[in-house]
């Protein structure tokens, strides 16, 4: 049977796992499920409809599944949905979608929200995804796996930033950001690829330089930037990261994209 402190209160309509631990002074609300592991530390609010995966850990004054921050919203049936094992750290908050969007909020599993993070309406968040303190999410956003985002840096409504790339603090991201890139400053510029996280994910030498070269030409290669795209997915379409660049590239994105020197 759960573990509930006697200040807490949870909707009679919350499905808690057996080892659930809702601490002193939280709330759960209506239609939320809590699953195996879950841990509310204290003071958290998880408002209603919304799912939290295992093992995920809630820290204090959290506020989980709160009400889309979107004018247009009327109370409508939306959800949010919490993968397993993050750590979402204090004064935190995710809001649900919107009838306008996927009527979802979505957030993978083993991700890390440090104090303050917000994750808006109908956001996508993959796994790995490291939020430093106070980064901001737009409506729509979409964050790859294995994403760096530091703090204070926010990500415009509808944007983009693909798998394995880093982002400065303070950034102001108003175009989307290439997987494995490096985009820092405000607002933020494309500073090259994301050489730290290549190495640290064990990435060698010799794939990092072959990298650093499809870049090269992908971005100050010689004719236009389409015909450079072109000849990049052919030169190396037996890298899968470029490979991955050039999809991201090619997909009918909102915003802009964050290119070098812009």
């Amino acid at each position: 049977m759960a573990s509930i402190h006697p200040s807490a209160i949870v909707d009679p309509s919350a499905v808690l796992a057996d080892d659930v631990i809702v601490g002193p002074w939280s709330t759960v609300g209506p239609s939320v499920e809590l699953k195996a592991g879950v841990m509310l530390v204290s003071h958290v609010v998880v408002q209603q409809d919304t799912t939290v995966g295992e093992r995920t850990v809630i820290h204090p004054f959290a506020v989980i599944g709160g009400d889309p921050q979107h004018n247009g919203y009327k109370g409508e049936p939306v959800r949010l949905e919490i993968g397993s094992d993050n750590s979402i750290r204090e004064h935190c908050t995710f809001n649900r979608g919107t009838p306008q969007g996927a009527g979802v909020t979505r957030v993978g599993s083993n991700n890390l929200f440090m104090t303050g993070a917000h994750v808006g309406h109908d956001a996508v968040v993959g796994n790995n995804v490291v939020m430093a303190n106070n980064a901001t999410l737009g409506g729509h956003a979409r964050i790859g796996d294995k994403v760096f985002l530091g703090g204070l840096c926010a990500v415009h409504q509808n944007g983009r930033v693909g798998q394995g790339a880093i982002v400065g603090g303070l950034a102001a991201v108003t175009r989307d950001v290439i997987p494995y890139g490096s985009a820092w400053g405000n607002h933020a510029r494309l500073h090259g690829l994301n050489l730290i996280g290549l190495k640290r994910k064990g990435y060698g030498k010799d794939a990092v330089r072959r990298l650093l070269a499809a870049y090269r030409d992908l971005f100050e290669g010689a004719g236009t930037f389409a015909e450079r795209v072109e000849a990049v997915a052919g030169d190396y379409a037996d890298l899968p990261e470029i490979m991955e660049i050039i999809a991201f590239i090619r997909e009918d994105g909102k915003r802009p994209l964050c290119l070098p020197g812009e």
